[in-house]
């Protein structure tokens, strides 16, 4: 099912820049959980996922209480590539969390040789976010959610909240994943200049970490917005691959 052409009435530059979930990756993670239990397998990553149990625990916990449409918060992929059947998208602020490449990966876009750096949500008062609101229509939340959960929680590296964002057809309540600043692969006040140099280097199964960074940074300039500190590590990321 694709995205209807009314989901992007406020967003008209975001038409032709957003996959459709059909012809997404993450779609169907739960069914490609096998193949990528394998592969971690061979690179010596043993319990390197949450079970399904687990997994959805945390759904559940997230959504307890919950009635009605659900809106999600997009900062980093999800703002391309949602495999998500929306029905409404918004330019969107989240207030007090700042954008940053604050976790390790040697999977997806890295590898246990060279291991890539995420991006996530880090708490800080002084900050605001800028991304998308992206909205579940009440009866596929069930669903969504499912597909959204396999795809963002395989590790359980994030932490599911709801916050309020800022949109300007008016104020909604989303679910945003931030970076929970006691797990082990978060890097915590690690250098930009060692985020630049695994970044500039890393590569995985979907790609490489620095193609990650230049797709956020073209979303965000289709959007109008502008993040200084991705904008300052994409260039220090091409002085790192200038120098090698």
């Amino acid at each position: 099912m694709p995205i209807p052409k009314c989901a992007y009435r406020y967003v008209p530059e975001l038409e032709g820049r957003i996959r459709e979930p059909e012809e997404s990756v993450f779609r169907d993670m739960i069914e490609r959980y096998a193949e990528l239990d394998a592969k971690a397998e061979a690179e010596g990553r043993h319990g390197w996922r949450l079970s399904h149990e687990e997994r959805e625990a945390t759904r559940r916990e997230a959504l307890e209480g919950h009635e009605g449409d659900l809106w999600i918060f997009a900062y980093g992929s999800l703002t391309w590539d949602p495999a998500m059947v929306v029905e409404e998208i918004r330019h969107a602020k989240l207030e007090g969390w700042r954008r940053t490449f604050c976790y390790w990966l040697d999977g997806g876009r890295g590898s246990p040789e060279r291991p890539g750096l995420m991006a996530a949500l880090d708490a800080d008062p002084g900050h605001a976010c800028d991304g998308l609101a992206m909205r579940i229509a009440a009866e596929r939340v069930e669903e969504e959610t499912h597909r959204l959960w396999a795809r963002e929680m395989i590790t359980g590296i994030y932490r599911p909240l709801r916050a309020p964002l800022t949109t300007p057809q008016g104020p909604v309540e989303a679910l945003a994943f931030v970076a929970d600043p006691q797990h082990e692969r978060h890097v915590g006040a690690m250098p930009r200049e060692e985020k630049a140099r695994m970044i500039a280097g890393a590569e995985g199964m979907l790609g490489t970490n620095l193609e990650y960074l230049e797709n956020l940074l073209g979303q965000l300039e289709a959007l109008g917005m502008h993040d200084p500190e991705m904008t300052e590590l994409h260039a220090m990321c091409m002085r790192v691959r200038g120098a090698a």
